[in-house]
């Protein structure tokens, strides 16, 4: 009943939509006859020009909707030789629940599974079924929560759930390039994003009954601890993949490094901190259903399945990962489909772990030898330039900037957390210390022995004049040459930058500029284009082209090269930035600017307070 009416509602919803089009189109051809008849045709055709292509936006989001195709997404299709296990549950529940077996299973990178079938007119004659695994589903469940997880995405296709999936999927992709064509102040766009809601509504509550039909499929075929718990592991183990990336991957990745095998670090990183995933699933917070959900939420879900009938099942807490033949060897077939290396370098976890976060360091370090070297005009900074500092005891005015509310004197006190990063990176680049990682916490500074070093009672030692020389003798001891550790980078750059805010037709000293707001600096582009177009090319321009390659194509401002900021007037912006080279740049936001989101002068504002504070 629930594919039925889902079926009915996404075809009913979507012929409306192009209902309401034609309604406007007819109202459109009314209006313009009535003004061609009263009003001269230069001013008709002004005033129908952009209804005229707010309708063509409609002709265009529909036959680019028809002529989709819901292509398989990515992944590793596992063979009966792969996957024996695998494929043999899969059957078994597929019987169970009175459905034809998926025709492919394909391992892929998510926390998540999901089932697809390429069905034809409009989901009355099925097609070829896709089951797809979340690797890392096999790598943290239990045979029998993978069991309650598959029996539920096959108990969507008992239901009928897929047949409707290329129909519901045309009809947001129609909605949304008809949207992305027209302009926001279009009052057409008004009517058409209304509609756009209200269908997404009535699709969304269909899938959410969707779900919970397919959970009685989980209940039955897996009991209802198995099912139970594998719903509250989902959020916890997309956690952990989240910390995974942000704490082990991305560091190396930026450094234009990757691990060999992404997935079995990860299948290490779960058995080291399997105890915090643990606490992590009791203590997940529920959330407030919202009418924007495909899902309900997990605590509702939990709630229904205690009133479902379940069979006579064992309890199976074999790890799911026996289900394939050799889970490492296809983490690492699965990484060479969906993984783009580039031009990065592939090292095995030690290495890769030890140059990442060598890299990150000496990032770290390159920004305080930067501004050693705009303290004291040195051309090539290093630790020796803030040592130099320490010994003729300016260290405290030096370290003022980096300590906004502390005297000169304990500014070079608390230098001493700056100085241990600093120690750090020279003990890297002497050879004498390497970075080791470890799975159930953050990566350890080890000396040639494999000794942990804590250099942070040296770095105490090497901010005060009368202590420094006892604190060289120590680093020579331990082989340590400070000389050695000089500036990498001696500019910020905006690899790997974030986004955070842009704002188009911008004056920057006298000429027009689209200014982004990247985490780490600005990036002024001259001359962007026209003025009406400035949020539609903001959204093209971020979409389509890296940080990297942005900051390097135009002009690129470090906060760190800005020494003060001087806003007159808030809205709209103006501006004086003033940078340590002594250059003034006047920066003042015209009637025709636009924001890529609602935030972003304030994004910028407070950029610019965090400066001057």
């Amino acid at each position: 009943m629930s594919a039925t009416y889902r079926a009915l509602a996404s075809v009913v919803m979507l012929i409306g939509f192009y209902v309401v089009a034609l309604l406007q189109l007819a109202a459109v051809v009314a209006l313009g006859v009535w003004l061609f008849d009263h009003t001269n045709g230069i001013i008709a055709g002004k005033l129908m020009l952009p209804l005229v292509i707010a309708l063509g936006a409609v002709a265009v989001g529909l036959w680019r909707a028809i002529r989709t195709k819901n292509e398989p997404e990515p992944g590793l299709v596992l063979t009966e030789q792969e996957a024996p296990g695998l494929w043999a549950t899969v059957r078994e529940l597929a019987s169970a629940v009175g459905t034809r077996a998926p025709d492919e299973i394909r391992l892929v990178p998510e926390v998540n599974a999901a089932v697809a079938e390429q069905s034809r007119l409009l989901g009355l004659v099925g097609g070829r079924r896709t089951l797809y695994v979340g690797l890392p589903l096999l790598q943290a469940m239990r045979t029998d929560q993978l069991r309650s997880v598959l029996a539920h995405e096959l108990g969507h296709y008992s239901g009928k759930h897929t047949r409707l999936g290329g129909v519901a999927y045309r009809g947001r992709l129609a909605i949304a390039e008809t949207l992305d064509r027209i302009s926001p102040r279009n009052p057409i766009g008004w009517v058409f994003k209304g509609y756009s809601k209200l269908y997404l509504m009535v699709d969304n509550a269909a899938s959410r009954r969707q779900e919970l039909e397919a959970d009685r499929s989980s209940v039955l075929l897996a009991g209802h601890e198995a099912a139970a718990s594998a719903l509250r592991t989902l959020p916890a183990l997309g956690a952990a993949w989240g910390f995974f990336m942000r704490r082990y991957v991305e560091p190396g990745w930026s450094a234009e490094l990757a691990p060999d095998d992404l997935f079995g670090g990860f299948g290490r990183l779960l058995h080291a901190r399997r105890d915090e995933i643990a606490e992590l699933r009791e203590s997940a917070p529920e959330r407030d259903p919202s009418p924007w959900d495909t899902h309900p939420p997990i605590g509702v879900r939990v709630a229904a399945m205690a009133a479902l009938p379940t069979g006579t099942v064992a309890p199976d807490e074999r790890p799911a990962a026996l289900l394939l033949a050799d889970i490492d060897a296809a983490g690492r077939q699965l990484q060479a489909i969906v993984v783009n290396h580039g031009n990065r370098r592939a090292l095995p976890w030690t290495q890769f772990t030890a140059a990442s976060v060598a890299a990150g360091v000496q990032q770290q370090a390159d920004g305080v030898y930067r501004a050693a070297g705009r303290f004291t005009g040195v051309s090539q900074p290093g630790l020796g330039t803030v040592l130099d500092l320490v010994r003729a005891g300016r260290l405290g005015e030096f370290a003022e900037q980096f300590f906004d509310d502390a005297t000169r004197k304990e500014a070079a006190a608390r230098f001493a957390g700056p100085m241990e990063t600093l120690l750090d990176n020279a003990a890297v680049r002497s050879g004498q210390a390497h970075w080791q990682l470890s799975w159930s916490g953050p990566a350890q500074l080890v000396g040639p022995e494999a000794q942990p070093w804590d250099l942070a009672e040296i770095a105490k030692l090497a901010v005060a004049p009368q202590t420094l020389d006892v604190a060289l003798a120590r680093l020579a001891e331990l082989g340590i040459d400070p000389s050695g550790a000089t500036v990498v980078q001696d500019r910020v750059s905006g690899r790997n930058a974030d986004l955070i805010g842009a704002l188009a037709n911008i004056k920057i000293d006298g000429t027009e500029h689209d200014v982004l707001i990247l985490d780490r600096g600005l990036v002024l582009i001259v001359n962007p284009g026209k003025a009406s177009q400035g949020e539609k090319r903001l959204r093209a321009l971020v979409g389509s082209v890296s940080m990297a390659e942005l900051t390097a194509g135009h002009t690129f401002l470090p906060y760190e090269e800005i020494v003060s900021v001087d806003v007159k007037r808030e809205v709209p912006l103006k501006a004086e930035i003033t940078l340590h080279d002594g250059r003034v740049i006047a920066m003042q936001e015209l009637m025709a600017s636009e924001l890529l989101e609602k935030q972003s002068r304030n994004t910028l504002l407070r950029v610019f307070r965090q400066i001057t504070d």
